[in-house]
């Protein structure tokens, strides 16, 4: 063969190798491990806590992200010990993550306390800006973003919807978190707005652990015409048995913020879908680990809304539900 014909496929060989090493190299970089870390304010044995986990995994799969192949979450369950938040925070930043993911006010505060650098999604606060965790809802600036838990007007379609199963009510007590008042202030004022609209007094029970949720709605139970509105904080999530069955024993119709309460004996709930925020979420997730920042992802509002109704509860306590509201619910649990 002559000379130059060999030199020429050489020379072909070559070029091949040249355009397909570049190929190649794309293809490890897309497939470099890249690091998740996952913040949960409720304990990892809750089912709860693991449908959001399973629903945010699955997601990330369906956008190509697969677990041990081009991504690792590291997560981490504090549940609402503030010293173990603090304390996993501390291991997660130190894991350089490329995006940290977590839930509740006190998460995200220890979070950015710890971190003005790594991008942090949020699946569920109620008041992002009033706690200064962003700059406002359509550009947050900074290293946070993520997804509203509800707007301050649900609050007083709890108020609404408890008045309607329960129309003898005429004291509400909402039990909130001592340390989400902050936050918490604006869902109290929404509530407080309406209740002379529909004829009702209402009041706070502020709690830190189960021992004064116990008191509080004892104490509260005394006098007739009681109701309650249980807000959805990691506290009340965690204890959420012991919320129930004290509405029952005192035989108060409450309203809660999310499905799995009436699922466990609960009346009624009206909220988002919480393990839909963390689909969401992963979403954003997606997003920042393709190069978009977090501070142009804008803050955005729940999409799915649920009522849940709960019919042998209600015939515990002799009420009748309204054909209104059974026709508007999305589930109910006979």
């Amino acid at each position: 063969m002559p000379f130059d014909r060999i030199r020429r496929r050489e020379f072909i060989t070559l070029l091949g190798g040249a355009v397909a090493w570049p190929l190649a190299a794309r293809a490890q970089q897309r497939e470099r491990l890249r690091r998740i870390g996952v913040l949960m304010n409720i304990p990892a044995d809750d089912p709860e806590a693991q449908a959001r986990m399973t629903a945010f995994a699955q997601e990330l799969g369906q956008l190509g992200w697969i677990a041990d192949r081009n991504v690792k979450i590291d997560s981490r369950w504090p549940a609402t010990d503030s010293e173990r938040v603090r304390r996993y925070v501390a291991e997660l930043v130190a894991l350089a993550p490329d995006v940290i993911v977590t839930s509740g006010t006190v998460s995200v505060a220890a979070l950015i306390e710890a971190t003005r650098t790594v991008p942090i999604v949020f699946a569920g606060i109620p008041d992002p800006v009033g706690a200064g965790f962003i700059n406002n809802l359509s550009r947050p600036g900074g290293n946070v973003t993520g997804f509203l838990l509800y707007e301050y007007g649900l609050s007083a379609k709890w108020l609404e919807m408890l008045k309607q199963i329960a129309p003898q009510t005429t004291r509400v007590a909402v039990i909130r978190e001592s340390t989400a008042i902050a936050t918490g202030a604006g869902q109290f004022a929404a509530i407080q707005t309406a209740a002379p609209s529909v004829g009702v007094e209402v009041s706070p029970i502020n709690v830190r652990a189960a021992g004064e949720i116990e008191h509080g709605v004892t104490a509260f139970a005394r006098s007739p015409n009681g109701g309650l509105i249980v807000t959805g904080g990691p506290l009340m999530v965690a204890h959420r048995d012991l919320m129930v069955a004290l509405a029952a024993r005192h035989r108060l119709p409450a309203v809660y913020t999310a499905r799995f309460f009436v699922t466990g004996g609960g009346l009624i709930s009206y909220g988002p879908d919480r393990v839909d925020q963390y689909r969401r979420a992963a979403g954003y997730v997606d997003r920042i680990l393709k190069g978009e920042k977090p501070g142009d992802l804008p803050v955005q509002a729940p999409t799915k809304y649920e009522t849940v109704l709960n019919l042998k509860t209600a015939r515990a306590l002799g009420l009748e539900i309204p054909p209104t509201l059974l026709a508007t619910a999305h589930e109910v649990i006979e």
